[in-house]
């Protein structure tokens, strides 16, 4: 038995010394169809990530609010359900209070939220000047700014009634002015905190968003559980968001497979057609072999062998080649490093060993059909 492999393996350097040049163009193509291969895989694996994080400067794809849709609240609430939310894929949660007020008679709606979360969940929001960072500072949105005259550095005076119709007033320092193209701009921003001052109330808000970068099935899942353990919250999906999410990647998904099919179609033709031609070229060498007492498993073995050799080896050097090709696309398209999946190596290397030998069954059937008179004799 080991005679044998040492005798077969000889066969294979020979062979493939010898006619090296078209082995080449052969090893050149499943390589080509390997890079591909781990190039997309990676990038279909990775993908779905990489578009999540994109979505996410669109705002957030879950909203949590009261019970029902009516009434407000609980910040304790809202604590129990963002503890619910899978640590790995959390961007942020943000909470938002609404209250009416006035300034020189005019009326306006002033927002308390965390302006840190903010800044994660809603990375669209355009600041002019600073963000507050100290009490008693806020934002105008940009119709605020421009109906008032105000800007950074200007004192915002307001005042309004609490939920028991307690009069409140107070003077806030403007430091930018936000523009977010929607209802935002008509808004005066102030941290949750100063709205709790302001109007003696706290522990509350009217909702809260939050940004996870999670697929819309795993999305639908976290938001039953968080309805199913935190009592009083209910979470509602942005469907504007998620549905484009979902519809873009099931396109780009659909299109990595069908460019990945085509190019292992085109590997395994141009195998074929180079292990043909090599089996044309030997005839007389496959007919000696058989005259000789060489079954036709055993001209099969070699022939599939060669080819089993060449998916090893063009696998190899593509999944290295693969790697590159991937972290280049991410890098342009996404702007942003990959993470590669080791295990993906070994599976190109064997999808190139399968495709390769898929690609020698017609040349070795023809192999083996090669009658040793006929060949001997030059017909």
């Amino acid at each position: 038995m080991q005679g044998n492999t040492k005798f077969l393996g000889r066969m294979l350097l020979f062979s493939l010394v010898r006619r090296r040049s078209r082995l080449l163009v052969a090893l050149v193509g499943v390589a080509v169809g390997a890079t591909v291969l781990l190039g997309l895989a990676t990038l279909c694996y990775d993908i779905p990530r990489q578009l999540s994080r994109e979505f996410r400067s669109y705002g957030a794809n879950l909203v949590f609010v009261g019970e029902g849709g009516t009434g407000r609240l609980s910040l304790d609430a809202l604590d129990r359900a963002a503890s619910l939310l899978p640590a790995r894929g959390l961007v942020g949660v943000t909470p938002f209070r609404y209250e009416a007020v006035r300034r020189n008679m005019v009326p306006y709606t002033a927002a308390g939220t965390v302006f840190d979360g903010v800044r994660k969940t809603s990375p669209y929001w355009r600041v002019s000047g600073e963000w507050p960072d100290s009490p008693g500072e806020l934002l105008l949105g940009v119709d605020v700014a421009e109906a008032t005259g105000l800007a950074a550095g200007s004192r915002f005076e307001l005042d309004g009634r609490n939920s028991s119709q307690a009069r409140y007033a107070g003077e806030f320092e403007v430091t930018g002015t936000v523009a977010t193209g929607g209802v935002e701009d008509g808004f005066v921003f102030m941290s949750l905190p100063d709205m709790e001052s302001l109007t003696g109330e706290a522990g509350i808000c009217d909702l809260a968003e939050a940004s996870l970068t999670l697929g819309s099935d795993e999305l639908a899942r976290t938001a039953a559980a968080v309805r199913a353990g935190a009592p009083g919250v209910d979470p509602r999906l942005v469907t504007r968001v998620t549905r484009s999410e979902e519809q873009v990647m099931g396109k780009l998904t659909a299109l990595v497979y069908l460019v990945t099919l085509v190019v292992l179609t085109l590997t395994m033709i141009c195998v074929a057609t180079t292990m043909m031609t090599v089996v044309l070229e030997r005839r007389r060498e496959i007919g000696l072999k058989k005259a000789l007492g060489a079954g036709n498993r055993r001209v099969a073995r070699e022939f599939l062998a060669e080819g089993l050799l060449l998916g090893v080896l063009g696998g190899l050097a593509g999944s290295f080649l693969g790697l590159g090709f991937a972290r280049l696309v991410s890098a342009s398209v996404f702007g942003r490093s990959l993470t590669p999946e080791p295990w993906l190596i070994p599976v190109t290397v064997c999808v190139s060993a399968l495709v390769t030998v898929a690609a020698c069954l017609a040349p070795v059937k023809r192999a083996v059909d090669v009658e040793p008179a006929l060949v001997l004799r030059g017909e």
